[in-house]
């Protein structure tokens, strides 16, 4: 018999279709599990959802406590809320991770305030370790340690629950290591029955309207990406035309986004979107730590920058030491001259 309690994941789907953030949680939730001694399970709720059971199965969890009922068929705060919570006080998990997306931003704390625990948003990973009270001495072990960026990125917390449970945590898309799904793991399909109250469905859904998402960092193989070095909105166009050449998708740093050159949604890093592709171009960018932690698992990474001590160059595979307004056309005439 396991000591602590299970980990489980909110796996969150919509329109029948499983987010890849899920996926993400269950693999890291695998680990954690397997250094608890304890089960991995994965809450799903909606409307006709059962057959997705089997994808979260294969992703290594031990359980499944599915909610399916007509009325979630779309994702309503009250009712969702109130299941979930239902779910945690009847199993009593050790740990319960959801991802910083607009669903789970809106759920985790009204669980969390339902269950009167703490919740550490954005985290960026995820560890089990021990805490030692400095005022009673106290030591707690088996521990979530919960690690995000704090003061605008400038620092890095790692923040503790040691008096509740469960342990309450959102993480953001990307940081975690997607596993491969091992298709014979067993896993067991836990129903669980849905009882609302007429205040949960007060709202109804009326119309939906969705935009499709025009930038797909996580997806992309080869990424551009300009920092505050690029000098502006206008000389970005040249971060642009690299990428079109190379058939990229474009990144941004912190610095860029902020100073209004690029939209938010090409935000690479720490406070913006963890990628791993293929080929990584930092086009004068600085490389900040909030930065380096985002984007310094691609496979190769090129840097172009007027400063030699730069820091991004301290993790790049291929340094270029000039000024992108030079070096960018000039990449761009070789590769089409070679292509």
């Amino acid at each position: 018999m396991s000591e602590v309690g299970p980990v489980w994941v909110y796996a969150e789907q919509e329109e029948g279709s499983l987010a890849e953030v899920g996926l993400e949680l269950l693999s890291k939730g695998r680990q954690l599990a397997d250094e608890l001694g304890a089960r991995l399970g994965a809450m799903l709720l909606g409307a006709d959802v059962g057959d997705l059971s089997s994808r979260l199965i294969a992703q290594r969890a031990d359980e499944v406590l599915v909610a399916d009922d007509p009325r979630l068929q779309f994702y309503a705060t009250l009712p969702y809320a109130r299941i979930v919570t239902e779910m945690v006080r009847e199993y009593a998990p050790h740990v319960v991770l959801f991802a910083s997306s607009h669903i789970g931003r809106d759920l985790a704390p009204r669980v969390a305030s339902a269950l009167k625990v703490g919740l550490t948003a954005d985290c960026t990973d995820l560890r089990i370790g021990s805490y030692t009270d400095p005022d009673t001495g106290k030591t707690y072990e088996k521990l979530l340690l919960q690690i995000r960026p704090a003061f605008g990125g400038n620092i890095i917390a790692t923040i503790v629950s040691p008096h509740h449970r469960p342990q309450m945590a959102t993480v953001r898309e990307g940081v975690m290591r997607l596993a491969e799904p091992d298709p014979h793991h067993q896993g067991t399909i836990l129903p669980f029955p849905v009882h609302l109250e007429g205040e949960d469905e007060v709202v109804e859904v009326v119309e939906r309207a969705r935009e499709e998402r025009t930038v797909n960092l996580k997806g992309a193989n080869i990424i551009v990406s300009g920092g505050g070095g690029v000098g502006g909105k206008e000389n970005f166009k040249l971060v642009h035309q690299l990428a079109e050449v190379l058939g990229a998708e474009v990144g941004a740093s912190r610095v860029a986004v902020g100073s209004g050159s690029i939209g938010r949604e090409h935000q690479v890093g720490q406070t913006g979107t963890t990628v791993r592709p293929k080929v990584y171009i930092a086009c004068g960018i600085s490389g900040a730590v909030q930065h380096r932690a985002g984007m310094q698992e691609s496979g190769k990474i090129i840097a172009i920058n007027t400063d030699p001590n730069a820091p991004i160059l301290g993790i790049a595979h291929y340094g270029i030491i000039g000024d992108l307004n030079d070096v960018i056309p000039k990449l761009i005439k070789a590769y089409k001259e070679r292509s």
